[in-house]
């Protein structure tokens, strides 16, 4: 499959990173049932380009937590997108956090951590400690998914989901989960517009206690 220009863009020097792992997901991650047959023709478009711009809603340097990381959307493609990140994957499937770490292993990515477990366990808390991003893509509505994110993120610091256009309806019916997990200052924005022919849509909630 070619490889779209926009790849280039946003993966730069780590470009073959971001091919090498298209080529898993098309057959390995395919195979083992991560991905759909019907996403492989889609993948650059729907899931890893997509994913790999949200590292424009991110300072250089910080701790970003990926929670519910499947086979590593949104967290592998911005891990090769943005190396200065330290990122961790948090998910609590064996066969899926063993090829996570396969992931890691075979493409160096020195910067990427594998947990497994699930965000609102204790001990996996205590292993990731405080970040300053939580992230996730698809992973539960936004009352519930504020519920295990922001715990994990320190004070000040900010869940950023991926979301569809259902977002505004989200958060009007779970404004009081949000606040009830700390959440404040809630931002809907987009990234990617000039690089995607459908931006990403990111919801950004603060962690105010």
């Amino acid at each position: 499959m070619t490889t779209p220009p926009a790849a280039a863009e946003i993966f730069g020097d780590n470009l073959e990173k971001a091919i090498a792992y298209h080529e898993s997901l098309a057959t390995d991650g395919s195979v083992r049932g991560f991905i759909g047959p019907r996403e492989v023709p889609r993948l650059w478009d729907r899931h890893i380009l997509n994913c790999g711009v949200i590292g424009e809603a991110m300072d250089e340097g910080i701790s970003v937590a990926d929670i519910g990381s499947g086979a590593g959307l949104p967290g592998i493609p911005l891990a090769i997108a943005r190396p200065d990140l330290n990122i961790t994957l948090i998910e609590p499937l064996l066969k899926r956090s063993v090829y996570l770490n396969e992931v890691k292993e075979a493409l160096n990515l020195d910067n990427v951590t594998v947990v497994r477990g699930r965000a609102e366990e204790k001990v996996v808390r205590k292993q990731v400690g405080l970040v300053d991003i939580v992230t996730s893509r698809a992973v539960a509505p936004l009352g519930k998914l504020a519920t295990w994110s922001l715990p994990l993120v320190k004070i000040g610091g900010r869940m950023v989901a991926m979301k569809g256009s259902s977002v505004e309806e989200e958060i009007e019916r779970d404004a009081k989960e949000i606040r009830k997990a700390g959440g404040t200052d809630i931002k809907v924005y987009t990234v990617g517009e000039a690089l995607l022919s459908e931006p990403t849509t990111l919801i950004s909630i603060r962690r105010e206690k």
